[in-house]
């Protein structure tokens, strides 16, 4: 009849079927190092540009060092300050215990004396007297040079605490890559890292070499989805070409 429904027939054997689920998503490197300084300043200089290659330990940013090198060179001198206070103290200490020793020996002596009625009462207190404040002052001294030698050590701390954050003023790269993004730019004011924030991201390091396809895929999908699939990407740069 030629009012029959056309139809396509083929004969019947045995293959492979493929069920194919589609995902978008974006390509990114396997590894990437954000960059964010330990301090806060501002940035004076920038040594790479985006889409640079950087190797380790290669100079990358330097933020305004003018603050940090005042604060070293004070604490520098508070250091000094102390450690010639420690020495007094030290010398005091030496005093104090001659005159300790003295005052003992005098006592010792109009002890002796004072039973015998060689001489007064009066004497005797007062000799005895200067013994007990020798003896004062020896333990003064000392408790003295223990408070300057913590005070040298707290400010030996605080000078190479203020030496690092002086070295931190130049940013130096944590790994070989490709600056893959450029966050900010010369005469912008970063803040450093802390326990409450990551600070402010400078730039982007990523090793290019190894690419990873991040998708998102559906939960009706990702059911049928199985670790070794089969898994053909296309990218927009790259046209009827599949990886």
């Amino acid at each position: 009849s030629s009012d029959g429904l056309k139809v396509v027939t083929e004969a019947a054997q045995k293959r492979s079927l493929i069920e194919t689920v589609s995902a978008n998503g974006q390509i990114q490197p396997v590894k990437d190092v954000k960059i964010s300084p330990y301090i806060s300043g501002e940035v004076v200089d920038l040594y790479v540009k985006e889409g640079d290659y950087v190797t380790t330990g290669q100079k990358l940013a330097k933020i305004d060092p003018k603050i940090y090198i005042s604060t070293y060179e004070q604490i520098k001198a508070a250091l000094q300050t102390a450690q010639a206070n420690e020495a007094s103290s030290n010398a005091q200490i030496s005093q104090a215990q001659a005159q300790f020793i003295k005052a003992k020996l005098d006592f010792q002596r109009n002890e002796k004396l004072y039973k015998k009625d060689v001489i007064s009462q009066s004497d005797y207190e007062t000799s005895q007297s200067a013994f007990q404040v020798a003896q004062a002052n020896v333990k003064s001294a000392q408790e003295n040079y223990k408070a300057s030698q913590f005070q040298v050590k707290n400010a030996q701390a605080q000078l190479s605490q203020a030496e690092d954050n002086l070295n931190r003023t130049t940013i130096y790269a944590p790994n070989d890559g490709t600056v893959s993004t450029l966050s900010v730019e010369k005469g912008e004011r970063v803040t450093g890292a802390s326990q409450f924030s990551a600070g402010t991201q400078i730039m982007l390091i990523a090793n290019l070499d190894y690419l990873e396809a991040d998708v998102q895929v559906n939960e009706n999908d990702i059911i049928n989805v199985a670790l070794n699939d089969t898994a053909l990407i296309e990218v927009d740069a790259f046209l009827n070409r599949e990886f």
